[in-house]
């Protein structure tokens, strides 16, 4: 990305047109490379509307995320520090989503176990260590 937004030439919005371009790239992977693997596997062309729903929302708002992330470079924000608020905090709100709001365990929040709390604390950890500390 960072040599894709140098080399468009643009100080400007040289990032949003290199951003552009990994849009297309995602197109080609995420629509183009379902569609071929669908077809050799015969797959049958119906789809139910929750399961649309929901893909297409997952899709917006990770494209949202990655548009934001964009934008947080555009205004100076220094890389090590937003990518660490990415990389670790998207990855925490996504287990705790996934683990509680979607899927809640039967016994409550007593059946959580030690380590995934550990793991959602290492990572918030991790991600606050990255960006109060990065190399100089």
């Amino acid at each position: 990305m960072h040599i894709g937004t140098k080399e468009m030439g643009d100080p400007v919005n040289g990032r949003f047109k290199a951003f552009l371009f990994i849009g297309l790239a995602y197109f080609i992977i995420a629509v183009v490379a379902p569609i071929v693997v669908l077809v050799i596997n015969k797959a049958e062309w119906q789809f139910t509307s929750k399961g649309v729903v929901y893909s297409t929302l997952a899709g917006m708002v990770g494209a949202i995320g990655a548009f934001c992330l964009q934008l947080a470079l555009f205004k100076g924000g220094p890389p090590t520090s937003v990518a660490s608020i990415i990389f670790a905090g998207a990855p925490m709100v996504n287990a705790i989503a996934a683990a509680l709001v979607f899927n809640p365990p039967k016994n409550g929040l007593a059946a959580v176990k030690w380590q995934f709390i550990l793991g959602v604390v290492l990572a918030a950890a991790g991600g606050y260590m990255v960006s109060a500390f990065p190399p100089k």
